[in-house]
């Protein structure tokens, strides 16, 4: 299967580059800044973009994303509505990559076939679901496998070698590594830690790796791009957006944040 993720890896890998993927929540700060924020982003220099499907009970999350999960919750944010916007990006961006992050019970509730072609419709490519694990997501598998959109898996600190090589196995698109044990926005990231479990990781798998968890700004996402094919940052850019009261602020304050971390990475080298 190959779709807008790998070619997007693959443009990158030629050129040299690595991958920055923003991580937003749909529906935060307001739902009707999503799509003009997701413009903003690319323009910045996203090569990939992960939206957050709100969710009452994120596990994985620290407080920056649980609170905007919350807000999107209350501006009436569903798992339908995060595909129309979707849909509504790609009426005017046909080339970058997005991948859904979020929790299984949005997609039970919405039906695993039912919500693949939705998603394929809208113009999905990938999707990550936190709290499922490869074995347990073999029925939604099967029906985003039929509509050419990846399946994203997740590798923790704590995930042994005989585990990575079945995610590795399973796993589509990219391999999202985990940083730290923790939530997302903690300040812990030992970027030099990264280097034995990526190499490890690699061993199993030919597929890019993008680390996510702790990346606050340019410095670390440099750090980060020196190891990894792609860096994931979040809560940070969360908190960009949670301060601005306009979409227009919005969009300069994502400008802002994104432009100087795209081009700390463009300056780490090969």
């Amino acid at each position: 299967m190959s779709n807008r993720i790998d070619a997007r890896f693959r443009t990158l890998a030629e050129s040299g580059r690595k991958a920055l993927i923003p991580f937003v929540t749909a529906g935060f700060p307001d739902p009707e800044w999503t799509v003009p924020v997701l413009h903003e982003l690319v323009a910045a220099g996203a090569d990939v973009l992960e939206l957050g499907v709100p969710f009452s009970d994120p596990t994985a999350d620290g407080p920056v994303i649980q609170a905007a999960s919350e807000r999107a919750i209350a501006n009436g944010v569903s798992l339908g509505r995060v595909l129309d916007m979707v849909a509504r990006f790609r009426e005017q961006d046909d080339r970058t990559p997005v991948v859904l992050m979020g929790y299984m019970n949005p997609v039970e509730r919405y039906g695993y076939d039912a919500f693949a072609a939705d998603a394929a419709a809208a113009g999905v490519d990938g999707v990550l679901m936190v709290d499922c694990p490869p074995e347990e997501m073999e029925a939604l598998r099967g029906a985003l496998d039929a509509r050419g959109i990846c399946t994203i898996c997740l590798v923790a600190p704590t995930t042994t070698e005989a585990r990575m090589e079945r995610i590795a196995r399973w796993a589509q698109g990219y391999l999202y590594y985990v940083s730290f044990k923790g939530i997302t926005g903690a300040d812990r990231l030992d970027a030099p830690s990264l280097a034995a479990p990526l190499q490890t990781l690699r061993r199993h798998s030919n597929l890019p790796v993008a680390v996510g968890f702790g990346i606050k700004g340019p410095a670390s996402a440099a750090a980060v791009a020196g190891l990894a094919d792609g860096v994931v940052i979040g809560s940070a850019l969360i908190g960009e957006l949670d301060g601005a009261d306009s979409q227009e602020a919005a969009r300069n304050r994502v400008r802002a944040f994104l432009a100087p971390v795209r081009a700390a990475m463009d300056n780490t080298g090969p």
